[in-house]
């Protein structure tokens, strides 16, 4: 067979490989599941599209007979590639290898608001190699496996994807608080876990509304929406003219 065919062949394994591998991606990522199964889901995914492209790989290489040569020498001093190979990729492997851990151990998943080296933001894309974080500001924090599964992370819904949703009010200090205090624990009465309490009495008076939302974005909606009505209430009630 002339060589251009053998290319050909080569041509044709690789790009059905990583078709194959990106109809079994597809195909996977229909279900729907809870955040730590699909955590691992993902990693597992990725790690079976990579194996499935580099068979292909491996296999259409294989046709070319000068390939195959150079394949039995490798085999041949399979040892001593893999302490090569071992050693130049050490920090990919690395990173790997920490990427399974996390996938599994799962100090982190797809969603969960942490705080990593300094960065703030939600878990948006778990990696073989690396994490990304989107911070507040849309930006993306690149983070290598290794650092996260050596680095101390603070979770704050690793338990539970609930959000505390808190305003404070101002109020001077020569009005009678226990009324305001009520106006507002009326106000919320409907939201769950509602509070409202005086925090400080430091040149004008603090007083603190808060309550539980079913993740940050809606608690993030829950204090604007608490904000107009406390503002609304207090109004009403004559505290604010």
């Amino acid at each position: 067979m002339p060589l251009w065919h053998r290319l050909a062949v080569l041509a044709a394994v690789i790009v059905v490989s990583a078709l194959v591998a990106k109809l079994i991606d597809l195909r996977m990522r229909r279900k729907r599941l809870a955040p730590g199964a699909e955590t691992r889901y993902q990693v597992l995914r990725r790690s079976i599209m990579t194996g499935v492209v580099a068979v292909g790989v491996l296999s259409g290489l294989l046709v070319i007979p000068q390939v195959r040569a150079i394949a039995g020498g490798i085999l041949a001093s399979s040892a001593v590639l893999t302490v090569i190979i071992g050693f130049a990729a050490q920090r990919t492997l690395a990173n790997f290898a920490a990427g399974i851990l996390i996938a599994f151990t799962q100090p982190l998943r797809l969603g969960d608001r942490v705080l990593v080296d300094g960065n703030d933001g939600v878990v948006e894309e778990i990696g073989l190699t690396y994490t990304f974080i989107r911070t507040d500001d849309n930006r993306r924090v690149v983070i290598p496996n290794e650092k996260l599964a050596s680095d101390t992370i603070r979770n704050a819904t690793i338990r539970s994807r609930e959000t505390l949703a808190q305003i404070t009010v101002q109020v001077p200090l020569d009005r009678d608080l226990q009324p305001v205090v009520e106006v507002l624990r009326r106000e919320v009465a409907g939201e769950r876990n509602a509070q409202a309490f005086v925090s400080a009495l430091d040149g004008q008076a603090t007083i603190t509304v808060r309550a539980w939302a079913p993740n940050e974005d809606a608690a993030q909606q829950l204090e604007a929406d608490l904000r107009l009505r406390a503002h609304g209430s207090l109004r009403s009630a004559g505290v604010y003219a």
